[in-house]
């Protein structure tokens, strides 16, 4: 799948809180993906599993991220057959670390100039690349 045109990667949570208006960070995410138009936004097959999970209360919701797939707004980049190996060691590194966020952070390491949208502040301001670089990433005020 090619990387090229993508500036951003979107995790689980600002999809989530975008589609849930009872969400505490549903104002944040409509407002940051909002500006963002038409832009593409790059996501990891397990993060998107991820949020259509926590979206499951809502049958609505979980269509609107299959339509944002299908149009072509969210491009769900798979990851885990082909960086299983990368994703076991920041696995073993982060022992909190969640599979979804591991997809994220080898998403970044190859689409590197890509920021990451998410709501995690604890664990994105610790995660770091291979390189030692911290995933560069929007996030609401702290």
């Amino acid at each position: 799948m090619k990387a090229s045109g993508i500036n951003y990667l979107v995790d689980a949570g600002p999809l989530v809180a975008l589609l849930d208006s009872s969400d505490q960070w549903h104002r944040w995410s409509a407002g940051t993906l909002g500006v963002l138009g038409d832009v593409r936004l790059a996501t990891t097959e397990t993060a998107l599993a991820e949020a259509c999970h926590l979206l499951g209360f809502s049958r609505s919701a979980v269509l609107t991220v299959v339509h944002m797939v299908a149009a072509g707004m969210l491009i769900p980049f798979p990851t885990l057959a082909e960086d299983a190996g990368r994703i076991g060691t920041l696995l073993q590194k982060y022992p909190q670390m969640d599979l979804g966020d591991a997809t994220l952070v080898v998403l970044s390491e190859r689409i590197p100039r890509a920021k990451l949208i998410t709501v995690d502040r604890t664990d994105f301001s610790v995660y770091r690349r291979a390189d030692g670089t911290a995933v560069p990433s929007v996030m609401p005020p702290a």
